[in-house]
């Protein structure tokens, strides 16, 4: 180099720019350069590409963990659709474990089936058995099925995160990461044993489509969603409501002059295409078995199953499990308080004396805490027929549907797809602990719009994980479900607190009770400690195993409470507070 350019180079370097004239510093630079290095940049820093490493690293360690029956249930599935023309698929039943999933699921096992190596078939993989013998070739080719699929998730994820605008680009990259690392989609898929990761990858593609206004995308990922797990259906009615605002109606630029008038209210071309969709997409799926349909529709919806799983969902019917629980004891230790109650209230839903009662208790196969699969009897509280969970979840999907009429905002759409989600997990029939991540994954999307939403958000994702320990009941696993549920909930508590903010200039504390959250929270922790104890104890002293029902009671009873208080709080946000919604 030159001492001339050594110079000049020097005289750059001790230059400050603000002293520099403004027609200097406004010269054009290559857009096509400072665009490549900018969008470079933003990739790295807000990739989803070592959260994936890491994930598979720590998914691959646990090939050996405990798995459910959920596996087994899984497998033979498989081998129904490898083995079974399609017209048997719904009717096998050689095993309890029949295929009760929608088609499209049933297509995507009889693909997953079509890469089995031989070495997974001799071991047993295909086999149409009562109970699945099988070995280590397929657990990890199973397990393998369940990583490779969820890289959809990460897909989606990493385009919700591309196209949110660059000043909430943080905040979105908090919510993938969440999502990715979640300890339901650990514990539920990883462990546990199921497709979650794949499943709710459509559903989100159908909720970032909808904040990125493309109608037709979000209702063919819905539309795909259902068709592939019919737990979706809860969130129909806010689907529905929501796209016949923002999509077919034209309220804009309508005027009624007279009844005609009403014929260009709807936007007939956007119906065509938005129904030709929907009906197309269904068509897809069940048109192979359109003369089975009553035979499908008994396995996707078997009622018969009774209102609670074996083992409570933290929702409504769990507090009200325990309350007849709790009454029939107190009753039958202290006759004379309802001898007395029944002489002012006669009802013929509730037994009209305490020898009744006694019977009931005695007769009844399962009263609720035995952990059986089917009808629950209560002793005391009025029994509870499936329109009555059907009625209560449509009467609150109702009252969150009806401000996206008003306002088709993806603000409201995305409140209203919460609501709907919890109500069909609080008063559904026969719910279970994994379907929380119905409302946990919509509601993430929402926290980040407003810092008053976090304290629901928290409650309902702490109590919501933490309900979910039950399905470990491996002591292996006590400390790898703590840590990981612990280490979640302190970071992304802690990064949406930060990165949150009021939509407004005046903070109101319409969800008074956020301390007493903080405090509910914090007690989780001993909560799982005492409840881990009590089992360990159990097996030393034959006393505890009179309880053994006791720490799932304990699980479902406590995490309910904050469940139901996190409704009750974005209920109240969600009718209440205007300013919030505002665009």
């Amino acid at each position: 180099m030159s001492d001339v350019e050594t110079e000049n180079i020097e005289i750059i370097e001790e230059l400050n720019v603000d002293e520099l004239p403004d027609k200097i510093k406004e010269q054009p630079q290559d857009p096509v350069k400072k665009k490549d290095c900018k969008i470079s940049t933003t990739d790295r820093r807000y990739s989803l590409w070592n959260f994936w490493i890491c994930g598979l690293f720590l998914k691959i360690l646990l090939f050996p963990d405990y798995f459910s029956t959920d596996f087994d249930v899984h497998r033979n599935w498989l081998a129904i659709t490898h083995n079974l023309p399609i017209n048997e698929w719904y009717f096998e039943h050689t095993s309890q474990w029949t295929l009760d999933y929608p088609p499209f699921f049933a297509y995507f096992e009889w693909v997953l089936s079509q890469f089995v190596p031989s070495i997974v078939k001799k071991d047993g993989c295909l086999d149409i058995v009562e109970v699945g013998q099988f070995g280590w070739p397929t657990v990890i080719f199973q397990r393998g099925t369940v990583i490779v699929s969820e890289i959809l998730l990460y897909a989606v994820l990493q385009y919700y995160i591309n196209t949110t605008s660059k000043d909430r680009r943080t905040q979105s990259f908090i919510v993938a990461t969440s999502i990715v690392v979640s300890p339901g989609f650990l514990i539920i898929d990883h462990i546990h044993f199921q497709y979650n990761g794949f499943l709710f990858a459509i559903f989100i593609a159908s909720i970032v489509t909808a904040r990125n206004k493309n109608y037709l995308w979000c209702a063919t990922f819905y539309s795909i969603a259902l068709c592939f797990k019919h737990i979706f259906l809860y969130m129909a009615p806010c689907y529905f409501i929501f796209l016949l605002r923002a999509y077919v109606l034209n309220f804009e630029k309508f005027k009624f002059r007279s009844y005609k008038d009403l014929l260009f209210l709807v936007k007939w071309s956007h119906l065509f295409k938005l129904g030709s969709i929907v009906i197309g997409t269904f068509a897809l799926c069940f048109s192979p078995f359109i003369f089975q349909m009553p035979q499908v529709l008994s396995r996707l919806f078997p009622f018969s199953r009774g209102l609670t799983h074996a083992y409570w969902a933290p929702n409504f019917w769990a507090l009200y499990s325990f309350a007849d629980k709790i009454l029939s004891i107190v009753i039958l230790r202290v006759p004379y308080i309802y001898t007395v109650v029944t002489r002012f209230i006669s009802s013929p839903l509730i037994p009209s004396s305490v020898n009744e009662i006694r019977e009931r208790v005695q007769e009844a196969s399962n009263n609720g805490s035995k952990g059986l699969v089917q009808d629950v009897v209560f002793t005391v509280l009025p029994q509870i027929p499936p329109k009555v969970t059907f009625f209560l979840t449509v009467f609150y999907q109702i009252l969150a549907v009806i401000p996206v009429l008003f306002d088709p905002s993806f603000k409201r759409f995305i409140g209203s797809l919460t609501l709907c989600g919890l109500a069909s997990y609080l008063f559904g029939w026969h719910v279970h602990e994994k379907a929380i991540l119905l409302v946990i994954v919509p509601f993430s999307f929402l926290v980040i719009l407003d810092r008053r939403l976090l304290v629901p958000f928290m409650l309902v994702s702490a109590a919501g994980y933490v309900s979910l320990f039950p399905l470990l009941y491996e002591n292996a696993d006590f400390a790898l479900k703590c840590l990981y549920t612990f280490v979640w909930c302190v970071v992304y508590f802690f990064a949406l607190r930060k990165t949150t903010k009021l939509s407004s200039s005046v903070e109101r504390r319409v969800f008074f009770m956020d301390r007493l959250a903080i405090i509910y929270i914090c007690l989780l922790l001993p909560m799982v400690l005492g409840i881990q104890f009590f089992d360990v104890m159990k097996w030393k002293y034959p006393l505890f195993e009179k309880f053994e029902f006791l720490g799932l009671m304990t699980y479902s009873v406590y995490c309910s409470l904050g469940i139901m208080s996190s409704w009750i709080g974005i209920s109240w946000l969600y009718n209440f507070d205007e300013p919030l919604w505002e665009s």
